[in-house]
């Protein structure tokens, strides 16, 4: 399998991924981290990957603006795991881990071209 996709059900940008990789017959699994909710490990790999866990959290998402201050400073990774098990909703989407253990984030059609050049083919 290529590539593992984590994200929600229902949001818009997964979607629009999970369309661009279907479109382009390139093998993914899906993993929606409401239902299947990410390790505290997992995420404490993700976030150096992604260039910290302001980088892996969304903070411009009404989540983020719905929580009170005070959780809005988490101080070390235990914070930012609780935080995100408690709002799993906060991690940015979609998540992208490809086969060789890279991490990636968000949704472009530039983005996943570079990702996944070479693999699959376009449906006609």
């Amino acid at each position: 399998m290529p590539a593992t996709l984590y994200g929600l059900a229902t949001c818009d940008t997964c979607k629009k991924a999970r369309n661009w990789l279907d479109r382009h017959r390139i093998e993914y699994a899906f993993i929606d981290y409401r239902a299947q909710p990410v390790a505290a490990a997992t995420l404490k790999e993700w976030a150096p990957a992604l260039g910290g866990w302001e980088k892996l959290v969304n903070r411009a998402s009404t989540t983020w603006r719905n929580l009170p201050e005070a959780r809005k400073a988490p101080g070390s990774a235990p914070e930012w795991t609780l935080l995100i098990k408690e709002h799993p909703a906060l991690i940015r989407r979609p998540v992208v881990v490809l086969d060789d253990g890279s991490v990636h984030h968000g949704f472009s059609d530039k983005l996943f071209k570079s990702l996944f050049a070479g693999q699959g083919t376009a449906k006609a």
